[in-house]
């Protein structure tokens, strides 16, 4: 079984810490990925943790994850209200797809409220905070293991 699980980030994540941290905490990518990495070792897994400001480049690793991994856990940030061609990607990986998001989008205001990945997302983690990432991590895994 392969034990990797891609972790894909969208546009403007790479400025966590930074960016309305009111919203989305002080917590960096970086400090961000590190958790998953630690979260995902002590489980078993393998972690390919991305961000990515270009759509194009999300649904590429979208593919990728086709042959590489055992999950998804998807923080696709803008792209989740507007992107087709990742909504489309994501149908033709079987495997478990978490969709994640830092803020609680069912909080804020309406342009936030209609996710397209959630059409094809296997779970949803909404509001924990970067916290999300590493509980994503322990439920995918027991998705894996699970099946």
């Amino acid at each position: 079984m392969n034990k990797t699980i891609f972790v894909l980030n969208g546009p403007n994540l790479n400025l966590l810490g930074q960016r309305e941290p009111a919203i989305y905490g002080t917590t960096t990518l970086a400090d961000i990925k590190e958790q998953c990495l630690a979260k995902a070792k002590s489980l078993g897994f393998e972690v390919d943790f991305r961000q990515t400001n270009f759509e194009g480049e999300l649904v590429e690793s979208v593919h990728q994850a086709r042959n590489e991994a055992c999950g998804i856990i998807i923080n696709p940030a803008g792209y989740t209200f507007t992107s087709i061609a990742l909504l489309d990607a994501l149908k033709t990986f079987d495997p478990p797809k978490i969709e994640l998001h830092i803020s609680n989008v069912h909080a804020r205001e309406s342009i936030y409220h209609n996710s397209l990945v959630s059409r094809v997302a296997t779970a949803i983690m909404i509001g924990f905070g970067a916290r999300g990432y590493e509980l994503a991590i322990d439920a995918m895994a027991g998705m894996v293991k699970g099946s």
